[in-house]
């Protein structure tokens, strides 16, 4: 019934779409923000910014260095849109992680120097059904071939949680599932 891993990563597009007090334990989580102009204050993203560090949330902001630099944050996500090499030449208290959606785009993720790499489309996904997905076992060998850390994304669904035991890997990342179901992040305990 429980999907145990190391770290869980929710990808957000506003802080309205996650209760951090429904969040109990620490140093389990990442948060990657996407910035969308004029829906969240910057003020507002500060309180919420604020409040991940004093739960030891970890907090990241995609493809916005600028915010980054500005709220603090402990890293930045690179989607896999973003193809510019200027975020090599980071802090050394700044993270990168990756988004990728097949190899070629893992490849370019590792020279831009992401640690780790989120993959879209592990299980099939019900917004666009015709997309290709990977499923367990070639999700499985991609992970153990690329030598980096690959967090899978994309269909995790409160179905289908089970399966992630399956997965060979120690994270996994949920972005629709979120707002749909709050409530799957009390079975991720």
């Amino acid at each position: 019934m429980f999907a145990f891993k190391n770290k869980y990563f929710f990808i957000i597009e506003s802080i309205k779409d996650i209760d951090l007090r429904k969040i109990k334990k620490r140093n389990k989580f990442v948060i990657i923000y996407r910035y969308i102009e004029k829906q969240d204050k910057i003020f507002e993203i500060r309180s919420f910014r604020k409040q991940c560090k004093s739960r030891n949330i970890k907090f990241f902001v995609a493809n916005n260095l600028e915010l980054a630099k500005k709220l603090s944050s402990d890293g930045i996500y690179l989607s896999a849109k973003n193809r510019e090499f200027k975020y090599l030449y980071l802090k050394k208290n700044f993270s990168l992680i990756g988004g990728a959606h097949n190899l070629k785009e893992i490849n370019l993720k590792i020279m831009q120097g992401c640690k780790k790499i989120v993959y879209a489309r592990l299980f099939k996904v019900t917004y666009k059904p015709q997309m290709n997905y990977l499923g367990v076992i070639k999700f499985n060998y991609l992970s153990t071939n690329t030598g980096k850390k690959i967090i899978p994304l994309g269909g995790i669904s409160y179905g289908n949680l089970n399966k992630l035991k399956l997965i060979k890997c120690d994270a996994f990342a949920v972005m629709s599932e979120i707002k749909k179901k709050p409530a799957i992040i009390g079975r991720l305990f």
